[in-house]
């Protein structure tokens, strides 16, 4: 099966504080439904209150980081049988969270 990586940036949710509780309800019950079906891998929200940083292969670590790498929102990583399989998941998550989801296949790798 194929891993899929199904993600939002945080500017593309645009919810009121009153609607969030809910919101996040109905993503939880997504992910639970993912985790029930036997396909979620991984997922949660990238905490943009910590500062990324680049770390290189002498060890040394800087605030810099690659030319366009902006990572902000929320992902969730299913394992899948078919494309068709990762697009209605990601429909259901779109659903959950009031906004349009990145679908996106991660290349064969027989260690992972």
């Amino acid at each position: 099966m194929t891993k899929y990586l199904i993600s939002f940036p945080s500017e593309a949710m645009v919810v009121s504080p009153e609607e969030l509780p809910v919101v996040a309800a109905d993503a939880h019950a997504v992910i639970e439904e993912a985790k029930a079906a036997g396909v979620y891998v991984f997922g949660g929200g990238i905490d943009e209150q910590v500062e990324p940083v680049l770390v290189r292969a002498d060890g040394s670590v800087s605030s810099e980081t690659h030319p366009g790498s902006v990572l902000t929102g929320g992902f969730t990583v299913l394992e899948l049988p078919t494309r068709e399989a990762a697009t209605a998941w990601a429909r259901k998550i779109a659903v959950a969270c009031r906004c349009p989801q990145e679908l996106r296949e991660f290349m064969y790798d027989p260690a992972s």
